[in-house]
């Protein structure tokens, strides 16, 4: 336990990652009742086809969570789509046809037939950094699974390949990733170290991610490693550290459907702020074994069984959310934050808590946190 506490100490007098721009505060206020509002839109060679699923989709998120969300973090009205993928045929909806669509950027939708489609990819998705903001809706119909192989998608402003909009990658405001009405599942970057390793199923550097009613199950990545993870999402240095939105989310949600990671069982940021509004994340896992830094003789990880971040000048907002069922070998069995300049700030309004173990240390139940104060907990439950 002393040693344990000792290495995530230590952890918090890292020094923030170079090349970052300089931070806005961010904050976010959970309000009386949700608005149904959407915000107005913003102006391939074959493969393996999608499969037609067993069952419709479950409804994603926490159905009794009320807190309004701000209208950044609504979904994206796409009934004018740039494109659609597919043509009215699950053998229409191919991996091919996914990783078009994302380069080519603007508002995607699906049109696979009538009954709910799987998509296998055989290739990640990756977005291009000239194409402003790419949005991807499932309708409620898609699940993208990366086979157990592969991560799903990716945006790395910092990427040159992928093009550039500035002289400085993290400066790049207008490139977004937004994914609605989707699933994700058996994404898997274990063994793929970009950006220090992590997202199995989404990973982002720069710009900015929103998810909204989208499901995340069975994601993973490396199961060691001090400060790598998000089995499900990755996110590192957003311009300015503007809030990326989880809204109406699930990740997990039921025995043997969450994230397995070294840590972050499902999302891990670095640098980056985190707003997770009226979602659920269960039976997530952070299993890496020493924390950060990795005590000797191990090669550490183990903290924040559903969410793991740190950094520096970064905020977590957690509204509306069910905590429950998620475990960690080190520290925080839901939620791991060290702000190395304790200023970053954790607010849990309206939410649920519990049933979260941490097997090595915590300050709160079910969560490490070193920032700025302690953890303002406002009409929430958390045991």
């Amino acid at each position: 336990m002393v040693i344990a506490l000792a290495g995530v100490l230590a952890m918090a007098a890292m020094a923030a990652m170079a090349g970052c721009a300089q931070p806005d505060t961010a904050t976010w206020r959970a309000r009386a009742s949700s608005s149904a509002s959407a915000e107005p839109p913003s102006a391939g060679p074959q493969s393996p086809s999608a499969s037609p699923s067993a069952a419709a989709m479950p409804r994603n998120g926490n159905l009794d969570g009320r807190s309004a969300v701000p209208a950044e973090g609504q979904a994206v009205d796409t009934s004018r789509p740039d494109r659609v993928i597919g043509n009215g045929t699950a053998a229409g909806c191919t991996s091919a046809a996914v990783v078009s669509a994302v380069a080519a950027g603007g508002i995607s939708k699906f049109d696979c037939g009538p009954e709910p489609v799987t998509i296998v990819m055989t290739a990640t998705a990756k977005v291009r950094n000239n194409n402003g903001r790419t949005v991807l809706d499932g309708g409620g119909k898609v699940t993208l699974s990366g086979g157990g192989k592969r991560r799903i998608l990716y945006m790395n402003t910092c990427d040159s390949s992928l093009g550039r909009r500035g002289s400085d990658c993290l400066t790049q405001t207008e490139t977004q990733l937004v994914v609605q009405n989707l699933t994700f599942v058996d994404g898997n970057s274990t063994g793929d170290m970009t950006e220090g390793g992590g997202g199995g199923a989404i990973l982002v550097r720069g710009g900015r991610l929103k998810v909204v009613n989208s499901r995340f199950q069975r994601n993973r990545c490396d199961t060691t490693g001090p400060d790598l993870g998000g089995a499900a999402v990755r996110i590192t240095i957003q311009y300015h550290y503007k809030p990326n939105y989880i809204v109406d989310s699930t990740f997990g949600g039921a025995q043997g459907q969450g994230g397995t990671c070294s840590n972050g069982g499902a999302i891990s940021g670095l640098h980056a702020s985190l707003a997770v509004y009226n979602s659920v994340l269960t039976h997530n896992n952070a299993i890496g074994n020493g924390a950060n830094p990795a005590r000797a003789g191990t090669p550490g990880g183990g903290s924040g069984g559903a969410i793991y971040t740190d950094g520096t000048k970064f905020h977590v907002g957690i509204f509306g959310t069910v905590m429950t069922d998620n475990h960690a070998k080190e520290g925080g069995g839901a939620i791991f934050m060290v702000s190395n300049d304790r200023t970053g700030t954790l607010t849990i309004d309206s939410s649920t808590l519990q049933r979260n173990k941490s097997e090595g240390f915590q300050n709160s139940p079910g969560i490490f946190f070193l920032g700025s104060g302690k953890p303002k907990i406002i009409s929430s439950v958390v045991k």
